[in-house]
């Protein structure tokens, strides 16, 4: 992968985005954007990218550009704030973090507290930390000094930042799923230097996917656009680490090329496609089986308005909803690589109708 676009992943992956207040990383991916498409947002902060309007089919590519994180509920006379998840934690991970909170006034560095295990009684040493047993420390003397510096709902993140490691390897937080909307807008970029293909093609970068229990801004840009076929990219949970159980999970490794994913939300004629185009590009891939629902944007997508024939791209990713998430960079490119390959391969006023 090219500097730029490496540059550009780590950007967005340090953007504190939790889902709600993503217009730091929707800003990013916007200003990268201008460059080589048309752009056009939305009152939910979705993005949306487009090349060659008019033509035919229209294609939709999705991926969220939020993450989980949390927001204060609570201040107490003490000044220790008190927090929820915006969306799924393991609160095991969040014990001793260090976090950003997003004030008016601009970011307010704390720390996640928990007593310590020497004042704990022998019974409680072993027992799984909740969230109500934590709180966040801003280094306030009471509630009213915390209360100049934050409110109740500021959002909040991990102070966490992107690193490269060894073999093509980057750890970050946001990997889910700020790298969906990283890859379909590299696509985009991909497409943008070989003109010629006959779709209509737009890149989202969709919101709210993380707390999405009506559809988020997977289903608000979907009724929107009216595609016709759309493409999501999220992460799916890497098996090469110890203790996956791949009879139950599947076999997925980092650098093992895109996951296609087979099932009832997937459009079995893209489907089809995106093998095809795969085996003719030499890209390596992996079939994931998806029965029921695929608890990405594609569930979303595919019922919004009349249907929309939806395919879902998935990248392996060890350590989903932690701190520390990681992908190959490898497996990023190849997967924009697939999707421009499969835009390219699409004939004019395609049929995704299953024969």
């Amino acid at each position: 992968m090219d500097e730029r676009p490496l540059a550009f992943l780590k950007k967005l992956l340090d953007a504190p985005g939790p889902s709600g207040f993503e217009s730091i990383p929707a800003r990013i991916w916007r200003e990268e954007a201008s460059s080589f498409a048309s752009l056009e947002t939305d009152v939910h902060d979705n993005s949306l990218a487009t090349l060659n309007p008019g033509g035919s089919p229209r294609v939709m590519l999705a991926g969220h550009v939020d993450e989980i994180g949390l927001m204060i509920v609570h201040v107490d006379d003490e000044g220790f704030l008190h927090f929820a998840g915006i969306g799924g934690w393991d609160s095991q991970v969040l014990v001793g973090q260090r976090v950003l909170i997003q004030s008016r006034s601009g970011p307010v560095l704390g720390v996640i507290g928990k007593k310590a295990i020497h004042l704990m009684k022998a019974d409680d040493r072993d027992k799984v930390s909740k969230i109500t047993d934590l709180w966040i420390d801003i280094g306030a003397k009471d509630k009213s000094e915390a209360l100049q510096r934050v409110r109740i709902g500021d959002p909040a993140v991990l102070a966490t930042h992107p690193h490269e490691l060894p073999n093509g390897r980057v750890v970050s937080r946001s990997i889910d799923n700020r790298i969906g909307a990283f890859v379909v807008l590299e696509a985009l970029r991909r497409l943008s230097g070989s003109p010629g293909f006959a779709a209509e093609v737009v890149a989202v970068a969709t919101t709210q996917e993380e707390i999405a229990y009506t559809g988020g801004g997977a289903r608000t840009s979907a009724v929107r656009l009216k595609p016709d076929a759309a493409i999501v990219v999220d992460v799916t949970h890497a098996t090469d680490h110890p203790g996956s159980d791949k009879k139950e999970h599947g076999d997925f490794r980092l650098g093992g090329g895109p996951v296609i994913s087979r099932g009832s939300v997937v459009n079995r004629v893209m489907f089809d496609q995106l093998v095809d185009a795969a085996e003719a590009e030499g890209i390596p891939y992996a079939i994931e089986a998806a029965p029921r629902a695929t608890n990405t944007d594609a569930d979303a997508i595919h019922t919004a308005a009349r249907g929309v024939a939806t395919g879902l791209l998935s990248v392996p990713c060890r350590y989903m909803h932690s701190p520390n998430e990681m992908v190959a960079i490898d497996d990023l490119d190849k997967c924009a690589a697939l999707i421009a390959a499969w835009v390219r391969r699409l004939p004019k006023d395609c049929s995704f109708k299953p024969a």
